[in-house]
């Protein structure tokens, strides 16, 4: 039976990792499963911690850190920290109040958290209860009608903007969660995609209705003219790719292998960034995601070319452990990490990170 969620956090808790040991005690098997695991043999999702864990770090001293910060600018907008929340599923498997805790947590840390298409709390409450307005991760539905109407729903509701995963047209055949035979539990469904014209399962890929209507770049044109909010690509992992999403009106991209989630064996996240960053040239601000679970991974990501990073399995951890306690105090050990990595490498402020904060590779 799992453990309920702690009302205060043990005294020894002191990195991330400690949230990951406290959450598997907090959470039913099965959705242990669908929480960590990654498609087929986990190669990518455990490439993108040991991609982070090669680079090595060129401290500076004697730098003047006495006006320090991690501010940051993006889409017009003012961040205090350039750690965002990255779009997960189904908040409640893992603490009773959900997305609400999730949110509170964010909050108290003033951090921009982007809410699931799957997301189980409605997106107007999830708004109404926000300090930083968040973003909404879109996945385009077969119903392009009932997308539109969710569309004019997030704006109208006040998110500021669309997160357009692109990686995923397909579930990743994640095996840990196949052998757990996992199921979402009764009650537990999308809700703000009620209402939304249905597509029966399919029993083979190719040929199938499910590829028949899977987004291509004339969707992300269709849906360019469809919003005013800044729409953010997620999950590019190619020059290429990045540069036509570009050309396509795009305002960000997110450097995303989706946690190793749909497609084994695709490199980290972390190696993929600097050849992005270097096509782009700064056309574009670039996120990434994928295996931070340190402020110094925050700040190799931003070294090599990110403007800001999303965090996901972590987040949850918090939430399950300690509820909305739990999220703002994994996002206080991030910054607080991130910022001590800043000052020994004596970097002051987010533009001063580059490439000449890595040590140079042997």
């Amino acid at each position: 039976m799992p453990l309920p969620p702690l009302d205060t956090i043990p005294p020894d808790v002191a990195s991330l990792d400690d949230y990951e040991a406290l959450a598997r005690e907090r959470i039913e098997p099965g959705a242990w499963a669908y929480l960590s695991g990654a498609a087929a043999d986990e190669i990518t999702l455990r490439e993108n911690r040991a991609a982070f864990e090669r680079l090595r770090l060129c401290p500076r001293i004697f730098r003047d850190l006495s006006q320090a910060n991690t501010r940051l600018s993006l889409f017009g907008r003012e961040y205090a920290h350039p750690i965002f929340i990255a779009p997960t599923a189904f908040h409640r498997l893992f603490h009773p109040s959900g997305e609400l805790a999730t949110l509170l947590g964010a909050s108290a840390l003033e951090t921009c958290m982007t809410v699931s298409t799957q997301a189980g709390t409605a997106i107007e409450e999830i708004t109404q209860a926000a300090t930083v307005p968040p973003w909404f991760q879109l996945y385009i539905q077969p119903d392009r009608a009932f997308t539109a109407e969710l569309v004019k729903r997030v704006e109208a509701a006040g998110c500021s903007a669309i997160v357009l995963t692109a990686d995923a047209p397909l579930h990743g055949l994640r095996n840990r969660e196949q052998r757990a035979a996992f199921r979402m539990p009764p009650g537990f469904e999308p809700v703000n995609l009620r209402g939304m014209e249905t597509v029966p399962p399919a029993d083979r890929v190719f040929g199938s209705h499910l590829l028949a209507k899977a987004p291509t770049w004339q969707d992300l044109a269709w849906l360019r003219s469809h919003t005013k909010l800044p729409i953010i690509l997620k999950g590019v992992l190619d020059p290429h790719d990045a540069l036509q999403a570009a050309s396509y009106g795009v305002d960000a991209i997110i450097v995303s292998n989706h946690g190793g989630r749909t497609l084994d064996t695709v490199p980290a996240a972390i190696e993929v960034l600097p050849s992005i960053a270097a096509a782009l040239q700064g056309k574009l601000p670039i996120l990434m995601d994928g295996g931070i679970r340190r402020g110094t991974d925050v700040l190799k990501s931003l070294a090599l070319g990110a403007s800001a990073v999303m965090v996901g399995r972590p987040i949850l951890h918090g939430l399950a452990a300690a509820g909305a306690t739990g999220v703002a105090h994994v996002l206080k050990i991030l910054r607080t990490e991130l910022e001590i990595a800043m000052a020994l490498t004596g970097r002051a402020t987010l533009a001063e990170l580059d490439p000449s904060v890595i040590w140079p590779a042997s």
